[in-house]
């Protein structure tokens, strides 16, 4: 996994965990929404849902951009981490989806650098300080994974089963539903998870690059329409 695998394992239980301090648990990516129209009722739709986040929407374009930063370091490729930082900044279809993605990504480098310090984290602040762009979630993660030489298959895999740990979290909250339903959700998308992830560790980063983008329509305006849903428990 790493220079030594004890470490890789360690650092990455530790930074995808809910107690990591990047306020995840505060972001529902528009299942608060869906859940209020009625578009999302029990567990089924709820893992149907994920399932289009994932594979069409914002949680594969999250892997394009932790594949891109996570190679770039590693490829000590400056111009393929421009690319990564920028494309994250700006591939979001939503304010609260920028909101989401950029608020998580600098509580996370913000926590790495005072508990994790590291030349390349503060190198990568003082770069994201002069492009004044904001750190997205995906490609800090990524970054600090290639820093600690964390495999990249392993490390998307743990960002991955992360994103959808913390979605199905909101929705046993908002639905409601029990911790057992919950659990079987993530196992359930044990599967896709792994597909997607091994999908984009061993693609063509360019043809990846070529098609990055979103076509999960439903999820996009359900975070449109949450912005101005009247009673709200979650930041998106």
């Amino acid at each position: 996994m790493s220079t030594s695998s004890k470490d890789g394992l360690y650092r990455l239980l530790t930074w995808l965990s809910p107690s990591f301090p990047v306020g995840a648990y505060s972001y529902s990516h528009g299942i608060e929404f869906a859940i209020e129209t009625g578009d999302i009722t029990n567990a089924e739709d709820l893992q149907d849902w994920l399932s289009g986040v994932l594979a069409f929407g914002s949680g594969r374009v999250d892997a394009v951009l932790f594949r891109s930063s996570w190679q770039a370091i590693d490829a000590a490729n400056d111009e393929l981490l421009d690319w990564a930082i920028e494309t994250g900044a700006v591939m979001r279809p939503t304010k609260e989806m920028a909101l989401e993605n950029s608020a998580q990504g600098a509580a996370f480098l913000e926590t790495l650098l005072n508990s994790w310090p590291n030349a390349g984290l503060r190198q990568l602040g003082e770069r994201l300080d002069r492009s004044r762009r904001l750190p997205a979630y995906p490609v800090v993660v990524g970054i600090a994974s290639a820093l600690s030489h964390i495999n990249l298959e392993t490390a998307l895999t743990a960002y991955l089963h992360a994103f959808v740990s913390n979605l199905v979290s909101a929705g046993i909250r908002l639905i409601p539903l029990g911790q057992t339903a919950g659990q079987k959700i993530i196992s359930a998308m044990e599967p896709s998870v792994l597909s997607v992830s091994h999908a984009i560790t061993n693609d063509a980063l360019g043809h990846l690059q070529t098609n990055i983008g979103s076509a999960a329509i439903m999820v996009d305006w359900s975070s449109m329409k949450h912005e101005t849903q009247y009673t709200r428990l979650f930041r998106s």
